[in-house]
């Protein structure tokens, strides 16, 4: 497998999986877990910033996320950014940190859950098969190959879209397994 164009396309699909498992990162799945924050941006003074490049985010009891600022005036920010990002749970600002409350999932929030993942995951294989596609092209308008090497690049590039897409597969069947974890 000295092709070019097939380990392009494998970093490519890797990059994806990455990406993937990210994005799973932020699913609720009851327990509390700070890559649920990953997402929300504060503004502060007037740039939005990653929350967690001001402020420390920990969890206590396995059910709350304290958010600890280390700057307290952006307090009120933090609070208003984290509401902003819709994530079904209320702040609580006792004017020193704010506390997030993970509440047990109910039986239909689960089902919506396993639903966002289901939708996380074809994304991904999506963007994996749109890869293969642009490789396919690639190696068809590549004029320096014979039609065996093409024949065998493509080969290679099917057996990584079928790699990587399980991989996909196998992570949100993961995820979903957490999420149903009562």
């Amino acid at each position: 497998m000295a092709y070019p164009i097939v380990e392009s396309s494998e970093a490519k699909m890797q990059k994806q999986i990455e990406h993937l498992r990210e994005e799973l990162n932020t699913v609720r799945t009851g327990m509390a877990n700070p890559n649920m924050l990953a997402d929300v941006n504060v503004d502060y003074y007037g740039s939005p910033t990653p929350l967690n490049q001001i402020a420390s985010i920990k969890v206590e009891e396995g059910r709350t996320l304290v958010v600890k600022p280390f700057d307290p005036s952006s307090l009120k920010n933090i609070e208003k950014a984290i509401n902003m990002a819709d994530l079904g749970i209320a702040p609580q600002n006792d004017g020193k940190v704010v506390r997030l409350s993970v509440p047990q999932l109910t039986g239909e929030t689960r089902k919506e859950m396993t639903k966002k993942v289901g939708k996380i995951a074809e994304e991904t294989k999506v963007a994996i098969r749109n890869i293969r596609r642009d490789a396919n092209a690639a190696i068809k308008k590549d004029k320096t190959m014979d039609e065996d090497i093409q024949k065998d690049a493509e080969n290679e590039i099917q057996k990584l879209t079928d790699k990587y897409n399980k991989q996909a597969d196998e992570l949100a069947d993961k995820k979903n397994k957490e999420v149903l974890k009562v």
